[in-house]
């Protein structure tokens, strides 16, 4: 595991060794005392996984650390730097497959969108799952996030998000 940090303070995108094998591929995708190393206790492990190409979920923040991995598939990944900084609104993506994960801090917003059919993407957390969380339309024009693909999935809930500059009026 080999963690560089990216232009939002926190953020982490990790290299993962994935070791080919004569039926498929194996990797160390949790390691708790790695993890603790980047601060991070794990008490949860959630699995989704997504049939289509397309998919969007997100923006959201959520008031809990994550590491987040596909373990088939790609997915693209866009994370908004939504804590009260002075890089409010930054915005950094990345493409994720099996030998990747980011690590995202609580208050970083996180969204992805699947690349190819039969992708599954586990989220562990450091705390458990609550309602409360951030926010943040993952079409908002200011974001200026170029999503892969012409047809995307989302909910009506993720596209009914506030802007980020709604965000910003909410705050002062």
């Amino acid at each position: 595991m080999r963690a560089h940090r990216t232009a939002i303070d926190g953020v982490l995108r990790i290299e993962l060794e994935v070791k080919p094998n004569d039926d498929g591929w194996f990797k160390e995708n949790f390691h708790r005392a790695k993890l603790a190393e980047l601060g991070m206790d794990v008490v949860q492990h959630n699995v989704a996984h997504f049939e289509q190409a397309g998919v969007l979920r997100g923006i959201h923040a959520e008031p809990w650390d994550k590491y987040l991995s596909p373990s088939s598939g790609r997915v693209f990944a866009a994370v908004v730097e939504l804590r009260d900084t002075a890089a409010f609104g930054r915005v950094e993506t990345f493409e994720l497959g099996t030998s990747d994960a980011l690590y995202v801090p609580r208050g970083v917003g996180n969204s992805f969108c699947t690349l190819t059919p039969h992708t599954t993407y586990n989220f562990l957390v450091n705390e458990h799952w609550s309602p409360e969380r951030i926010a943040v339309d993952p079409f908002d024009r200011e974001l200026a996030i170029d999503w892969p693909g012409d047809d995307l999935k989302y909910t009506e809930r993720d596209a009914a998000n506030p802007s980020l500059d709604d965000l910003r009026r909410q705050r002062a």
